[in-house]
């Protein structure tokens, strides 16, 4: 299978991209991490990887103001998209990087999965709702990851998801939802099934070409 030779411990830096034009070339696949500022997405980033310190953390939210590359093998790479929300950042600079946000989601043509991150114990406000509606209505697979699980014990972290499960089915899409804790390694497995799903799906030779614009 395609996916025994994706190894996410092989995740490099690739370019740091202020907006789409300087990314690499739009080609092969690409699976974008969203979030809010404070949904603890570089975190979750290190820990799919096993790097410490690939996706940038800070404990100041709104710091990933670039769209960052990692690439695991030719043709197959990871997104870091820029937080939304929360961030206490200049009102000029947090329109330049949602612009950013907002183009790479409508116009990359690589991208074939959305991985959206919620604090757990805040799912679904409504920037995280619009991300959703957007990528079901562009046939876009969502994982929603509910980040910091760990802050919540046992039964209160299976009342939520399991709540979350059934609220995600208001999206009439292909929405799946998991718990995720980077402290623990709570829904890392599950995590990484879904990114193998999604690299596979494309990676037997019937990748989409590049469509012409009109």
């Amino acid at each position: 299978m395609a996916s025994d030779s994706l190894v996410f411990q092989n995740a490099k830096f690739i370019t740091s991209a202020p907006n789409i034009r300087q990314l690499p070339a739009d080609e092969g696949i690409e699976i974008a991490f969203a979030g809010r500022s404070n949904a603890g997405k570089s975190s979750a980033l290190n820990t799919l990887t096993r790097q410490r310190s690939l996706a940038r953390t800070s404990k100041t939210p709104g710091r990933t103001q670039l769209i960052n590359v990692f690439e695991l093998t030719p043709g197959k790479r990871l997104i870091d998209l820029p937080g939304y929300g929360f961030a206490k950042v200049p009102m000029a600079v947090k329109e330049k990087w949602q612009q950013s946000l907002s183009e790479y989601l409508q116009e990359r043509r690589s991208l074939k999965g959305l991985v959206v991150l919620m604090d757990i114990r805040h799912p679904y406000r409504e920037a995280d709702q619009e991300l959703i509606y957007w990528a079901v209505a562009s046939q876009i697979p969502v994982l929603a990851l509910l980040t910091k699980a760990d802050k919540l014990k046992q039964g209160a972290r299976s009342s939520t998801l399991l709540k979350a499960r059934e609220a995600a089915l208001a999206f009439n899409g292909d929405v799946t939802v998991e718990a995720f804790s980077s402290l623990k390694k709570t829904g890392l497995p599950a995590l990484e099934a879904k990114l193998h799903d999604w690299f596979d799906a494309l990676a037997d030779g019937s990748q989409v070409a590049p469509i012409d614009d009109e």
